[in-house]
């Protein structure tokens, strides 16, 4: 079971690392010791209320930020699947298959790619994340730990910020890339 202080380290490293602040100063505008804070990103401690709302305040962050996990996980969705809704007046549906998270920025490509030319990507900046939904071919996609096979009409999201692939398998294929950057 992963203890609340688990959580709150890695928010505090993720955070700090976002907005490019050092731990003294992160500390020195927090008005906490340097000790304390470097404590809480180890992981030990048990801070105050007080503590984690200054250092909110110094990140910029609503406080629920450092209570919620990091959700580093594959998502695939394949065609046919999700849930759909249907519109009563026309032969139309449609599939949410992710929602934007508040305050992020997302970017949308066109990718084409031939097999033999993987591309593997180094991981981008912390909690980016990567939604594909290929439209022609199909492709291995994903963590390069363990990439998921995809064809026309199959959805994956990754963490980004973690080294990922995208490996042709057939000629001409081709996929809609959402990246998403909070």
């Amino acid at each position: 079971m992963t203890q609340p202080i688990d959580v709150i380290a890695k928010s505090l490293v993720r955070e700090r690392t976002r907005v490019g602040l050092s731990l003294t100063e992160v500390a020195k505008r927090a008005n906490i010791a340097k000790s304390t804070l470097s404590q809480l990103e180890a992981g030990n401690g048990n801070p105050s209320l007080e503590t984690l709302w200054a250092l909110c305040v110094t990140l910029n962050i609503p406080f629920a930020k450092l209570l919620e996990p990091v959700a580093n996980s594959t998502q695939v969705i394949r065609r046919g699947e999700g849930t759909k809704v249907v519109a009563e007046q026309a032969h139309y549906q449609a599939v949410l298959l992710a929602a934007c998270p508040p305050g992020a920025r997302r970017d949308i490509y066109l990718l084409t790619a031939q097999p033999g030319a993987d591309r593997i990507s180094e991981p981008h900046s912390p909690g980016s994340v990567e939604h594909i939904i290929v439209t022609q071919g199909r492709a291995l996609i994903g963590l390069t730990e363990g990439p998921e096979e995809l064809e026309a009409g199959d959805y994956i999201c990754y963490p980004a910020d973690q080294s990922h692939i995208f490996k042709a398998l057939e000629p001409d294929t081709m996929a809609i890339l959402v990246a998403e950057q909070n």
